[in-house]
């Protein structure tokens, strides 16, 4: 074997070699495609040179082997079997003739192949007479992409100049399959693409179109070649086609342009256009898409957009036509109601038989059960319409538990059930939250379940779903011995005004709202709703909801006293799961609890320990216990010479009237109503072992208003239905305050009007009134005060209880806010906060009221852990910023923008929540809303109120000793001009 780098023995004369590069070329320009040129190459090749049989072979890239594609051999040679041995072997790279060009990519002469030892076809060769033969490849940038062989009946020595030159043709070659590759790849995307492509000339003449359209518009290439393109465009869309076709043959590339086509059957297509010139070819290259059917749906689409805007109208209207009407409802509803409630309270406080006494008993409690179905009603009514919004402040999570199983306790005693709170020590004692929806969620379901239920237990468990540094999730789950629900009617109970089966409405009664309000408030509180239940054997309720930690000291449970550290308490209950749970409750104070079961067991444990190191120092006993009850117990521990002493507390149900005198009698020392609350037991226990009290209340509650006022009133009541104006004229004078009456808002503004006398101290203003209504009272009443300092106190009354009506009324200008049927304690109590602030309308600031809407000082304590220190350097902070905050929102008011008084507003509403002042809170937020909005038509009324708080707020802020009062000259002397100091003159 000799390669292209040996010297040749001899050579082929230059003419042939000129010869065979020249017809090789011919053969490639006369061909389109590879498998035409290769039989012309071979064969020009072979006649040239004088060599009897050439074969191309191409890579099996699959087999990764060299195949036979197309052979030649000169007529006057028959070789049948070595054309056979070449179809039929396969070549690895390095084996045989191809294999070995293959793999070094450069030109292999062999002399003669019968004694080539890499020549796999030498004995076929010999016997057909074939002897030398040479291979180039044929490449493309330095890739292999075929091999070329030749062979002759000679033996032949190698010729360096002949292999250089075929060495051209195979590069030759194989630029020309690149170039088919392409050209036969542009034509099938041409050929095979969806979108129809057409050459154009610049005098609007067809060129060329692909097969696409025909199938989109049914006309062939013949139909459109030599044809003005402009005869298929829609009449309508022609001009606009005109201008656009104009611009690219300017030279300027087209992206996006729709017009419609006629198709062959006379239908109209609707076609996208992109289209890019070549000016110096006088060609249009464009490309077009069908998008008739995307047509078709955006005109769907629109119609559908206006028929779903019409519908959004008119569920929006008719959604505000069914709170207008709830309104309304609740207004003719709770104004009967309030009177019914009223006049009853008032009567029930006189000297009445015990039938009367009954009677009256039964009216309020109906009157009760019939405005809990309208609260229902309304809430329902809220959830649907999302504007039931929670209301997040800190609050005591056993307190609010206990709470509603209170709530529930007299039903679950009336049935002799037991009903029980169990919360797991884990559970935080403060969250932050909305108390007052999570006991809605637990009267529901605690109430649903005792309703359910006939005999057995109720018990309410509490544990810590997941904890985290800033949230909670707790887990409720309410377990009953009741009637159990059927698997297919669990989901359908979650549903409004639906119960598990029509006979228990007609047997237990109810709306079926309950537990579709709770679901809905459960999912507002982050968590989810579910049951498990199985019919006959009872149900569990479970429920989910996130609360925030308070970042606030005053939500840390505090430290118990440790003289309770130890302390031996004896359990006795007959009910298994008020045992665990009294002691589980005993241990987390560090206590030492034991637990039995009856009284025998009880007086056996206690004799037993009484003469050692382990006597109990509290006995806690269930009072109604099979065989020997709680009292007889008691009775036996006091008549016991060694155990008289040990302090014994009763645990009794609600509404045993007589249980009190009987513990009494016996010399009990304590006695609480089950279900017991965490707080009631710790307080009673600290209070038996004599030590200091638990804790003083973060939070207190207020107290019924039992005494009597410190001063006497002067009321205006603006009130236009005659049973509720007496109500609250009764209740008001009853409380030993001066109260004159009107009968609308008119009337009210005229009495308010200065006379020189002693004016009112409070204004208790209904604000659904004929004739001029309460806010537009209010506003007059208001718009009169705003030139001088003299601000009324103005309580809104009114039945309705949709969301923001209590910001309608604080927006209105009404200070307070007082919703139907009246809750008698919570009128007095508001209209006495607010009137007290009497010396505010002189010019003489008073501390407003612990409560106040203007000054919460417990509130604002309560962010600095009770230090009162802390809370003057914020509330000096909070001074020094205020004048710079006033002037940031009367910037943005005066230049209109929305977004700087958003920011401004949001910005000191924060800080004035700070520091304690509710009502100044409120009047930031109504400008804050005023910037989200960007409407300004009341922005200066509520920048003058806002104005108005902050003054009140720096007067409450000295009459609470946290600022200097500011000295005020009685009568401050004209100058027309300062005078100068003389020299000499101190």
């Amino acid at each position: 074997m000799t390669t292209a780098g040996q010297t040749p023995d001899t050579s082929e004369p230059p003419a042939r070699r000129l010869t065979a590069e020249y017809v090789a070329a011919r053969a490639l320009l006369d061909a389109t495609t590879i498998d035409d040129a290769a039989p012309k190459i071979l064969e020009a090749i072979c006649e040239t040179l004088g060599w009897e049989h050439g074969a191309l072979w191409t890579i099996d890239r699959e087999a990764d082997a060299l195949r036979c594609a197309r052979i030649w051999t000169s007529p006057l040679v028959r070789l049948p079997e070595f054309h056979a041995a070449s179809r039929s072997v396969a070549f690895a790279r390095g084996t045989g003739l191809p294999g070995r060009v293959w793999a070094s990519a450069e030109p292999v002469w062999i002399p003669d192949v019968v004694h080539d030892s890499n020549f796999p076809r030498a004995a076929v060769a010999a016997r057909e007479g074939l002897h030398a033969a040479f291979g180039f490849p044929v490449l493309l940038r330095g890739e292999v992409l075929s091999v070329m062989e030749f062979f002759s009946r000679e033996i032949r020595a190698p010729d360096a100049d002949l292999l250089s030159m075929l060495t051209t043709v195979g590069n030759q070659i194989g630029m020309f399959i690149d170039r088919s590759r392409v050209q036969e790849e542009r034509d099938r995307f041409f050929t095979l693409s969806l979108d129809m492509f057409l050459v154009l000339g610049f005098d609007g003449v067809v060129q060329r179109v692909n097969p696409a359209w025909q199938r989109v518009l049914g006309y062939t290439e013949a139909d459109l070649v030599s044809r003005p393109y402009l005869d298929l465009v829609h009449p309508d869309d022609r001009a606009a086609t005109l201008a656009e076709a104009a611009k690219v043959s300017a030279g300027k590339e087209l992206i996006y342009f729709e017009n419609r086509y006629r198709h062959k059957d006379g239908t109209v297509r609707w076609l996208m256009w992109t289209a890019v010139p070549v000016p110096e070819q006088q060609v249009i290259y464009a490309a077009a898409r069908d998008i008739t059917e995307r047509k078709a749906a955006d005109e769907t689409l629109i119609e559908l957009v206006k028929e779903l805007e019409v519908a959004k109208r008119r569920a929006e209207d008719a959604a505000e036509t069914k709170s207008a009407f709830l309104a309304n409802m609740s207004h003719e509803i709770r104004t009967p109601l309030n009177a019914i409630l009223g006049m009853t309270t008032l009567a029930l406080q006189t000297r009445l038989s015990a039938e009367q006494q009954d009677y009256l008993t039964t009216v309020k409690s109906s009157s009760d059960a019939l405005l809990a179905v309208v609260n229902d009603i309304l809430d329902f009514s809220k959830i649907e319409a999302r504007r039931l919004d929670l209301d997040l402040a800190e609050f005591e999570l056993r307190e609010t538990v206990g709470d509603a199983a209170k709530a529930i306790a007299i039903r679950a005693a009336e049935k002799g059930l037991e009903l029980a709170c169990d919360v797991h020590p884990d559970v935080p004692e403060w969250l932050l939250g909305d108390a007052g929806r999570l006991r809605q969620v637990l009267l529901n379901v605690l109430g649903n379940a005792v309703k359910f239920t006939s005999e057995g237990e109720v018990v309410l468990h509490v544990d810590v779903e997941h904890a985290g540094q800033a949230r909670t999730q707790l887990h409720f789950s309410v377990v009953d011995t009741g009637i159990g629900i059927p698997r297919e009617k669990q989901q359908q109970i979650f549903h409004a005004f639906t119960q598990a089966d029509s006979s228990t409405t007609r047997r237990y009664g109810g709306t079926g709202l309950g537990l579709a309000i709770a679901l809905r408030l459960v999912d507002l509180m982050g968590g989810r709703l579910w049951v498990e239940s199985e019919e006959g054997r009872g149900s569990t309720f479970h429920f989910t909801a996130m609360f925030d930690r308070p970042q606030t000291t005053v939500a840390t449970t505090p430290p118990q006293p440790q003289a309770l550290d130890g302390l031996r308490v004896l359990v006795v209950d007959d009910n298994a799961t008020n045992r665990r749970i009294l002691e589980e409750m005993l241990a987390s104070w560090h206590m030492k609890p034991r637990a039995v079961s009856d009284a025998r067991s009880a007086m056996a444990m206690l004799r037993e320990a009484a003469p050692t190191d382990g006597r109990f120092h509290v006995v806690l006993s269930d009072c109604q216990m099979p065989n020997v009850d709680g009292f007889a117990l008691a009775r036996q521990i006091k008549h016991d010479q060694g155990l008289r002493s040990t302090p014994v507390v009763l645990l009794t149900s609600v509404g045993r009237s007589g249980d009190p005198e009987r513990c009494r009698r016996l010399g009990i020392d304590a006695y609480l109503t089950k279900p017991v609350k965490h707080s009631d037991l710790l307080d009673t226990l600290v209070t038996l072992v004599g030590v200091s009290t638990r804790r003083e209340k973060a939070r207190p509650t207020a107290r019924r208003a039992t005494r009597l006022p410190r001063r006497r009133l002067h009321i205006l009541v603006a009130e236009d239905n005659p049973v509720n104006r007496k109500l609250v004229t009764t209740l008001l004078r009853k409380r030993g305050h001066t109260v004159k009456a009107v009968e609308n808002g008119r009337e009210a503004v005229a009495s308010t009007r200065p006379t020189g006398g002693r004016g009112f101290d409070v204004v208790v203003m209904d604000v659904q009134m004929p004739e001029m209504s309460g806010f537009e009272a209010t506003q007059a009443i208001r718009a009169r005060e705003s030139p001088t300092a003299r601000r009324l106190p103005i309580v809104a009354l009114t039945a309705h209880a949709m969301q923001g009506d209590r910001a309608r009324c604080l927006e209105a200008g009404m200070d307070g806010y007082l919703s139907k049927p009246i809750d008698v304690d919570e009128l007095v109590a508001t209209i006495e906060r607010f009137g007290g602030d009497s010396t505010a309308r002189r010019g003489v600031p008073s501390a407003p009221a612990a409560t106040s809407a203007i000054f919460d000082e417990r509130a604002a304590l309560a962010h600095t852990g009770d230090d009162r220190r802390l809370l003057k350097r914020i509330i000096s902070l909070f001074r020094s910023d205020q004048a710079s905050a006033l002037r940031r929102i009367e910037r943005a008011i005066a230049q209109r923008d929305g977004e700087a008084l958003r920011l401004a507003a949001h910005a000191l509403k924060g800080s004035i929540a700070t520091v304690g002042a509710s009502a100044g809170r409120d009047a930031a937020a109504a400008l804050e809303q005023i910037g989200r909005s960007n409407e300004f038509d009341d922005s200066d009324r509520a920048f003058v109120r806002l104005r108005e708080q902050i003054s009140l707020l720096d007067d409450a802020f000295a009459a609470a000793g946290l600022v200097a009062r500011p000295k005020r000259a009685a009568a401050p002397r004209r100058r027309s001009r300062p005078t100068l100091k003389k020299k000499g003159r101190s």
